[in-house]
């Protein structure tokens, strides 16, 4: 299941997914990423595969496509990005704990909050926008994620971001 939104605000593209995950964020990220890219660029006009696309340095430094597939690495810190860190540009990282709590209540959120908070955030105004969970992902081109449970087992997870300048 991967369910995908595009909105956001001031030129920004955001984006958020819930897909499958059996404890490793690196394979769900792929995973979720080839049925992107299958279903954004799958008729093979534009690019033949994921890495046609990441080879498009022009577009993918420039315009990107608004998608998960900005994304191009899983990094462990839950520190906030920063904008001068250009290494910090492309990641997906894990939501503080804290901020999980904060938001959900829990430590071990289901989809359904989730997909409760993400609608909530997505008809807010600015201020509310900011602090919601979408809120949380405050630099362009960088993602969330939060694992999410069923029957208190780790089954998917939370992506969120966004892209554009």
């Amino acid at each position: 299941m991967a369910i995908f939104r595009e909105g956001g605000s001031m030129g920004a593209s955001g984006w958020d997914y819930v897909t499958r995950y059996h404890g490793d964020v690196e394979a769900a990220l792929a995973t979720l990423q080839a049925r992107v890219f299958q279903e954004e660029y799958g008729d093979g006009a534009r690019y033949r595969s994921l890495e046609d696309l990441y080879e498009d340095e022009e577009f993918m430094g420039t315009e990107g496509t608004h998608t998960i597939l900005d994304i191009d690495r899983v990094v462990v810190t839950d520190a906030p990005p920063t904008p001068s860190g250009i290494a910090d540009y492309g990641t997906l990282r894990p939501l503080a704990l804290s901020r999980v709590v904060h938001h959900f209540g829990t430590d071990r959120p289901s989809v359904e909050q989730y997909e409760e908070l993400v609608a909530a955030a997505s008809e807010a105004g600015h201020e509310e926008h900011e602090r919601s969970l979408l809120g949380e992902c405050r630099m362009r081109w960088t993602g969330c994620y939060v694992v999410l449970y069923s029957d208190d087992r780790p089954t998917h997870l939370g992506i969120f971001g966004f892209s554009g300048d």
